[in-house]
């Protein structure tokens, strides 16, 4: 294969390669500054350079040597940055090592870095400054290592030169010590300050936005104009999440935080161009404070990004979407459905979409609605993953309302999208009073509603742990997934869902969570359950029994 043909390749692995070259010069500088210099080249430096000039090559060559190790963070970020601050470290550092004891070996090694990290400028395509590099404790303590160890070496060096009674070699050999000191002390405070620097610089986790924060208003204003969004993108006006913005303010990231875990909800809202970005940002944020960084509700459209962010992935299940344009009620397989809407439509149902903001007008009824539904299924209201009754929340969006003999039976929220690219449905609740088959008569009213304004798709949501595969070799966690999908009817209506959305012919696409580790995914499904039921007293919550003395 040819050099462009193998170019990709090289890009692809250029980011870790660097780290582990600028990791090496780091090291290579920290141990050359704490040990002897070699007394030969030493005496003949001597007679051509200023004392001065080798005393702060000495001095700033274990410095750089520091700095070459923390950058090895930021050129595995594909910090931008970090590969031209890179480069500057290691052609110095090449310089240095010719003024502080003639040392050509260490010139050739850091020349030869320098240039197989040269030719790969494009794989470094986050332009975050390094002042927004997320240094990790970890990252700090391969540092500290790194230094100690080097210091060691020094140490055992010094004490098993053999000197004999050449007392001008004995002389130097103490300078040389004494220099070696300086410059591992040098290290040490550098390190210290870097520390402390990140200690204090570190953003503090960012609060819970809600709609008494100004930045409601930058989500709402990202949310009108996102050129990448989808339905669910509207949870963002839950008022329960914490969001990360983009440096030009026209995207973010939310997220929720349970103890240890902190769960994106969903890819990046806004620019395309911004979206890698936000990713990397969450990740190196949830690191910093030792955190599990967990994606969820992600796409097929996100995977790329996601092996780009080196996490491992695991599928939670699929999503339905119907397309609105082939959408009809004709023919054979929707004569159930057909005759559902119709039966609904002749028993005096209506049904009518108000926009944003002017469900206010019968919040009141709504709200007995949704009192009296709540009572009927198990848990309160939800929160994070799916939409609750709020007024103020609710009123955020369009509302489709079911009304029969004049009075409200039924209403959905709808979630939009810029450009009309898709809708969905967010709260589904219903009286006791509603007609028989109110579900169908509703979906299939906002289906028509849909396709009359526009929209390409409607999105029926998740149908959980569908499409899991049972095979021999298939992930653990599927396997476990695909039992609870079979056996789990009692938690869960697994299949029932399923067998339900399938009358309108969806599209179904799988759906993944991903984390930098595979054996953190379950622990970061456990939050996402309880930051969705509202903690264990949400699941532990019972339906109280209907009329017919059971739950509805």
């Amino acid at each position: 294969m040819s050099a462009p043909e193998l170019r990709p390749a090289f890009l692809a692995v250029a980011p870790s390669l660097s780290a582990i070259l600028a990791a090496s010069a780091g090291v290579l500088l920290l141990a050359s500054g704490a040990t002897p210099s070699e007394p030969t080249r030493f005496a003949i430096l001597l007679a051509f350079a200023p004392s001065a000039l080798i005393e702060i090559s000495h001095f700033f060559s274990s410095i750089l040597g520091l700095v070459l190790v923390l950058l090895a963070f930021g050129l595995r970020s594909r910090l931008d940055a970090a590969w031209w601050a890179t480069l500057v470290m290691l052609a110095a550092g090449a310089v240095l090592a010719i003024f502080k004891g003639l040392n050509w070996e260490e010139t050739a090694t850091l020349s030869v870095f320098f240039l197989a990290i040269v030719p790969f400028h494009e794989a470094f395509p986050r332009k975050a400054a390094l002042s927004r590099m997320e240094i990790t404790p970890g990252w700090l303590l391969s540092a500290a290592a790194a230094i100690g160890g080097a210091a060691f070496l020094g140490w055992w060096m010094f004490h098993h030169t053999e000197y004999a009674d050449r007392s001008w070699m004995r002389i130097m050999g103490d300078q040389d010590a004494a220099r070696a000191i300086r410059s591992s002390i040098a290290a040490a405070v550098v390190l210290m300050g870097i520390g402390l620097w990140r200690l204090i610089a570190t953003p503090a986790t960012p609060p819970v936005v809600d709609d008494t924060d100004p930045d409601f208003d930058r989500v709402r204003a990202i949310l009108a104009k996102a050129e990448a969004s989808e339905p669910s993108s509207s949870l963002a006006l839950l008022g329960d999440k914490r969001f990360l913005f983009s440096a030009s303010g026209e995207s973010f990231l939310m997220f929720g935080v349970r103890r240890r875990s902190w769960i994106a909800m969903g890819p990046p809202v806004g620019r395309h161009d911004e979206r890698m970005e936000l990713f990397w940002r969450f990740r190196e944020l949830a690191d910093a404070h030792a955190a599990r960084a967990g994606f969820y509700a992600l796409g097929p459209e996100d995977l790329p990004d996601t092996v780009d962010l080196g996490l491992a992935i695991q599928k939670t299940g699929e999503s339905a979407a119907v397309p609105l344009e082939s959408f009809s009620l004709a023919g054979r397989r929707r004569e159930v459905l057909r005759r559902n809407w119709r039966k609904a439509g002749e028993g005096g149902a209506s049904f009518e979409v108000l926009p944003a903001g002017a469900s206010m007008t019968v919040m009141a009824e709504l709200r007995v609605i949704s009192d009296a539904w709540l009572g009927h299924h198990s848990g309160g209201e939800k929160s994070f993953s799916m939409g609750g009754f709020d007024p103020r929340y609710v009123a955020e969006f369009p509302v489709a309302l079911v009304r029969s003999e004049g009075r409200i039976v039924a209403f959905a929220t709808l979630w939009t999208t810029p450009h009309k690219a898709a809708f969905s449905m967010d709260l589904m609740r219903y009286s006791d009073e509603a007609p028989k088959n109110i579900m169908d008569y509703l979906f299939v009213e906002l289906l028509q509603w849909g396709k009359a304004e526009g929209y390409t798709a409607f999105e029926f949501g998740m149908a959980p742990l569908a499409g899991l595969d049972d095979r021999p070799l298939a992930p653990i966690m599927s396997r476990v997934g695909r039992l609870l999908y079979e056996r789990g009817e009692g938690i869960y209506n697994f299949q029932g869902v399923r067998r339900y959305k399938d009358k309108y012919d969806p599209m179904w696409q799988p759906r993944y969570i991903a984390a930098p580790r595979r054996w953190a995914i379950p622990f970061l499904l456990a939050d996402i359950g309880l930051l969705s039921s509202g903690g264990v007293s949400g699941l532990a919550k019972r339906p109280r029994p209907n009329s017919a003395g059971r739950p509805s």
